[in-house]
């Protein structure tokens, strides 16, 4: 038995009013042979799609509580917890950069102008890196 009903009918009646998305479907890449499976999943958006700039998904939490069920046996009573998630791509186009940089340091992010400052010294190094790669290689096939 799910406790939260209610809240799932109200979060479908939510995703349904907004008729510009489709109700996404949450993937995992398949792992390859001998390497670890990727944690962070994705979600497949048709050519012409959105991608919801919102999620809903329930987290399906079990209370050790038990009630009868519609035999008569015990079935564990489990609680539905609705969870939102944003995506922060959405935020920063919508919200004032302060307002944007609130949320991101909430959340345990860095600031958007100081995490794009950290970030590109670490894709300055990745260029470097490949750049020298190349370099190389190159170096190499002449030898």
């Amino acid at each position: 038995m799910f406790r939260g009903s209610n809240l799932l009918k109200e979060t479908m009646a939510q995703t349904k009013n907004n008729d510009k998305y489709e109700i996404p479907t949450i993937l995992y890449e398949e792992p390859r042979p001998g390497e670890p499976p990727n944690p962070i999943p994705y979600i497949d958006v048709p050519k012409d799609g959105k991608m919801p700039p919102v999620l809903f998904i329930f987290e399906y939490k079990q209370t050790g509580e038990f009630e009868p069920g519609p035999n008569g046996n015990p079935i564990e009573i489990i609680d539905q917890l609705p969870h939102k998630f944003l995506d922060m791509e959405f935020l920063k186009e919508k919200l004032p950069p302060h307002l944007n940089d609130m949320v991101r340091t909430l959340v345990g992010m860095k600031p958007l102008k100081e995490a794009q400052k950290e970030g590109q010294v670490i894709l300055d190094k990745v260029h470097q890196n490949v750049e020298q790669k190349i370099a190389d290689t190159k170096k190499k096939k002449k030898d």
